[in-house]
C-alpha cells in the first residue's frame, strides 16, 4: 500500500492512519504514518517480556534530524499540549509492503527508513539509507527510551535510567532493575547526554478517549551518522531488551554482529511473511493482505509451550471467546493447521469448571472464567479444525473427552449459573454477570444485563449437541443417540422459546416471563453456524430483519437504531463508551456470521454470491484506513461509521478473510459430506 503528501496535509490527518508489526510472542511496534505517536500504546518496541504478556514500552521512537552544512532539519513529527511538531512536511512518501517504508526528502538528500522486528524476540530492527546529494551531510538519531506498562503513562519525577557505552552497544538500566535494554549500531558515533528528557509528549487519541494523554520519555544521547558528498550509505539500529527472567548482562553478552546486517534481518522476516501469503494459496491481493494481517494475532505463550490468538492490538491480550471466534479464519483459511492445533491445546489446557477462560492470565494471574459462550465456540473451532484437516486422530483421542466434560458440567450445572433446563435450553447469570459477549459494565454494572437464556447461547448449545452427535457417530461413541435426542429437543424449545411472531424474528433474552423484544444482531448466529438451528422462510425473515436494522457496510449494529438506548457514536471517557459499546456501535466480526447467513437463507447462487462480495467491498477500502491492512473492532453506528476501539482486531480479520474464501469456494455443506 502506497501513501503520498495528500495523506497528511494536516498533522490530525496524519495520524488517522496507523501501522503494526508484530514479533510472534506479543510484542508489538506501532506508529502513524508520519511517524508521531498518537497514542499511549504507540512505540518502536513494546516487548513482551511474558509472552504474550508483561508487555512494557522500551523504545517509544526515534527523531531524525538531517544536518547539511551546520543547517538543521528534523524530520520527526509530535504534538504537546501547546505545540506540534510537524516535521512531516519532509515525508515524501511511505510504502508497507508488507513492512513500512518511509522516505524524507530535504534539500538535495533523500533519507529512507524501514522498520521491522525479529520474529519471535523483543527486537525492533530499523534501517536508514541515506542517498546524499553533493556536500557533506550527518543524519542524527535520537533515541526516545521509556521502560513501562504499556497501559499506563511515565512522569519525568518517576524515571530513573542509568546508561552506559560498551563497544557499538548503549546499554540503558531502567529504575535499578535486574534487566538491560539495548541500543546497537555499529555505523554511527553516540554522543551521551546527561538527564536529558522529551517532556510532555502528548496523545490525541487518549485525550479523546478521556484519558490521561501526557507523558515523557528518557534520551540517553544522540547517534550520527556521516555521509560524504554523493554517498549512498545504509546504517542500522537494533533496540532489544532482557527478558524470560534474564538480567543485568544479558544484553551486553549478545553478539551485537547479529544486529549488524539490518537489510538482511528486514529480508528475512519479509521472507516468512511472503512464505505465508504463498502456503496460503490466495492469488488477489485483498486475501493475501488479510493472511499477513492474520499472523500477528498468532503468537506464542510461554505459560502452554504452544501457539495462542491476541484477541486485538493494541491493548488486548489473548480471550477464549475471541480465539475461539477467529480460528477459522486466521489459521485454517491460511493453512496454518499446525498453530490451529496448538491454539485447541491452549485452551483446552486451561478449561476449569467445564468453561474455556474467557481471559487467560496475564504475568502470572489466575485466568477468567465469566463467559458462558466461550466453551460453545471451542465447539464450532473443534469442528472446523476437522472439516479443514481431516485430522480425526487428534479430534477423537485429545478433544472429545475435553467436549464431554463441557457437555456435562452445562447440563448438570456449573459456576455463574450455567445450567441446562428441562427444555433443553441453556441458561445463565444474574443481574450481577456479563458472560455473552455483549459484557461491558459501566459504573460496576452491565449495561446490557442478559441473564437467561440468550439467543446465541442456546444457538451455539444446539451446534455442540449436533456436533457431539455427528462426532460421536463418526467415532463409534455409544453416546450418539442421546447427543442426538438432546439436539432435537434444543432445537424444538429454541422455536418455541424465542420466535417473536410479531417482529417476525427472534427475541434477544427470555427470562421467565420476560421476552427481551430489542433486536441485535445475536440471532444472526442461528443461521450461521455449522449446525443452524433455524431454517426456512423464519430464518430468511431473520436476516431480512437484521439485514433492514442493523446492517451497515462495516458490520452490523449491535442494537436496532429504532431502540430508545440507541447510541450512534462510541466516544468519551470510558464510562460514556462503556455505554455505548453494545447499544448501537457497529462490529466488523459479525458481518462473516451476517454473510453466511444470508447465503444459506437466500441460496448459494451466482447472484447471492455477488451479493456477498458486495458486502465485503468496504472492508477492502477500510484497509487503507485506521491501521494500515487490518480491520478495526468496532466501527460507529451512525455515518460515517468512524473507526473505533482496537485499530486491528483478531475476530474482525478471520471472519472476513473466512467469508471470503468460503463464499468463493462450495458451500461448506458439499465439502464437509461426513454429516450426512
Amino acid at each position: 500500500m502506497e501513501f503520498g503528501k495528500p495523506d497528511w496535509t494536516t498533522f490530525e490527518q496524519g495520524i488517522r492512519k496507523e501501522w503494526l508489526l508484530t514479533n510472534g510472542i506479543g510484542g508489538f511496534a506501532s506508529s502513524t504514518i508520519i511517524c508521531a505517536n498518537a497514542r499511549r500504546y504507540h512505540g518502536l518496541l513494546i516487548a513482551a517480556l511474558k509472552p504474550p504478556a508483561g508487555r512494557r514500552l522500551i523504545l517509544s521512537k526515534i527523531d531524525e534530524s538531517l544536518i547539511i552544512e551546520g543547517k538543521r532539519h528534523d524530520l520527526f513529527s509530535y504534538k504537546t499540549p501547546d505545540y506540534t511538531m510537524e516535521g512531516c512536511r519532509h515525508l515524501q512518501r511511505v510504502s508497507i509492503n508488507p513492512l513500512p517504508l518511509f522516505r524524507y526528502s530535504a534539500e538535495d538528500v533523500f533519507i529512507e527508513k524501514k522498520i521491522g522486528m525479529v520474529y519471535g524476540e523483543n527486537t525492533v530492527v530499523v534501517v536508514y539509507h541515506i542517498i546524499n546529494g553533493p556536500r557533506n551531510a550527518r543524519l542524527r538519531l535520537a533515541p526516545l527510551v521509556n521502560y513501562r506498562d504499556y497501559h499506563f503513562n511515565s512522569s519525568r519525577a518517576h524515571m530513573r535510567f542509568d546508561a552506559a557505552r560498551r563497544g557499538y552497544w548503549v546499554l540503558i538500566r531502567p529504575y535499578e532493575l535486574d534487566l538491560e535494554i539495548g541500543l546497537y549500531c555499529k555505523d554511527a558515533a553516540f554522543t551521551e547526554l546527561e538527564n536529558c528528557f522529551f517532556y510532555n509528549m502528548d496523545y490525541p487519541y487518549e485525550r479523546e478517549r478521556g484519558l490521561y494523554s501526557v507523558e515523557d520519555h528518557y534520551i540517553p544521547g544522540y547517534f550520527e551518522i556521516e555521509a560524504g558528498p554523493g554517498e549512498d550509505k545504509y546504517a542500522t539500529i537494533a533496540a532489544t531488551v532482557a527478558s524470560n527472567g534474564k538480567g543485568e548482562g544479558w544484553v551486553a553478552g549478545i553478539n551485537g554482529a547479529k544486529y549488524a546486517d539490518g537489510l538482511s534481518i528486514l529480508k528475512k522476516e519479509e521472507d516468512r511473511l511472503n512464505r505465508l501469503v504463498k502456503e496460503a494459496g490466495y492469488e488477489d491481493d485483498f486475501a493475501r493482505t488479510l493472511v499477513i494481517a492474520s499472523d500477528n494475532f498468532i503468537v506464542h505463550r510461554e505459560s502452554t509451550g504452544a501457539s495462542t490468538i491476541v484477541a486485538g492490538y493494541p491493548w488486548f491480550s489473548d480471550w477464549g471467546r475471541d480465539a475461539m471466534v477467529a480460528l477459522t479464519g486466521l489459521t485454517l483459511c491460511t493453512r496454518r493447521f499446525d498453530d490451529a492445533k496448538q491454539v485447541l491445546h491452549t485452551f483446552s489446557g486451561y478449561i476449569k469448571y467445564g468453561l474455556v477462560p474467557n481471559l487467560l492470565p496475564d504475568e502470572g494471574g489466575e485466568p477468567a472464567y465469566n463467559s458462558v459462550d466461550a466453551s460453545l465456540w471451542f465447539f464450532e473451532s473443534v469442528n472446523r479444525y476437522l472439516e479443514y484437516t481431516g485430522d480425526c486422530d487428534y479430534v477423537r483421542e485429545k478433544m472429545y473427552p475435553v467436549m464431554e466434560n463441557i457437555i456435562r458440567h452445562y447440563t448438570e450445572g456449573t459456576i455463574f449459573n450455567i445450567k441446562m433446563d428441562d427444555d433443553c435450553l441453556i441458561g445463565a447469570g444474574n443481574e450481577e454477570t456479563q458472560l455473552t459477549w455483549m459484557d461491558a459494565k459501566a459504573g460496576g454494572a452491565p449495561v446490557t444485563p442478559r441473564r437467561g437464556k440468550a439467543v446465541e447461547i442456546n444457538a451455539l448449545w444446539y451446534n455442540a449437541l449436533k456436533i457431539m452427535s455427528v462426532f460421536s457417530a463418526r467415532f463409534g461413541m455409544k453416546e450418539n443417540l442421546r447427543y442426538g435426542d438432546m439436539a432435537e429437543k434444543a432445537r424444538e424449545s429454541f422455536t418455541a422459546c424465542f420466535w417473536n411472531d410479531e417482529s417476525r424474528c427472534l427475541y434477544d433474552v427470555v427470562s421467565g416471563e420476560f421476552k427481551d423484544g430489542r433486536v441485535r444482531p445475536n440471532q444472526i448466529l442461528a443461521l450461521s453456524l455449522s449446525y443452524p438451528v433455524l431454517t426456512g422462510e423464519r430464518a430468511r425473515k431473520v436476516v431480512e430483519k437484521v439485514w433492514r436494522e442493523l446492517y451497515t457496510a462495516y458490520g452490523l449494529r449491535s442494537l436496532s437504531p429504532f431502540s430508545d438506548e440507541y447510541t450512534g457514536v462510541y466516544a468519551g471517557d470510558q464510562y460514556v463508551r462503556d455505554r455505548a459499546y453494545h447499544q448501537g456501535t457497529v462490529w466488523a466480526w459479525l458481518m462473516g456470521h451476517f454473510i453466511t447467513a444470508f447465503l444459506r437463507a437466500y441460496g448459494h447462487t451466482e447472484e447471492n454470491r455477488r451479493k456477498a462480495l458486495m458486502f465485503i467491498e468496504p472492508f477492502k477500502d477500510h484497509l487503507r484506513d485506521a491501521c494500515v491492512g487490518s480491520i478495526s473492532e468496532i466501527f460507529d453506528g451512525n455515518e460515517p461509521h468512524m473507526p473505533r476501539g482496537c485499530f486491528a482486531q483478531a475476530w474482525s480479520v478471520a471472519e472476513i478473510l473466512r467469508v471470503y474464501r468460503e463464499q468463493g469456494a462450495e458451500s461448506r455443506e458439499q465439502r464437509a459430506d461426513y454429516r450426512e
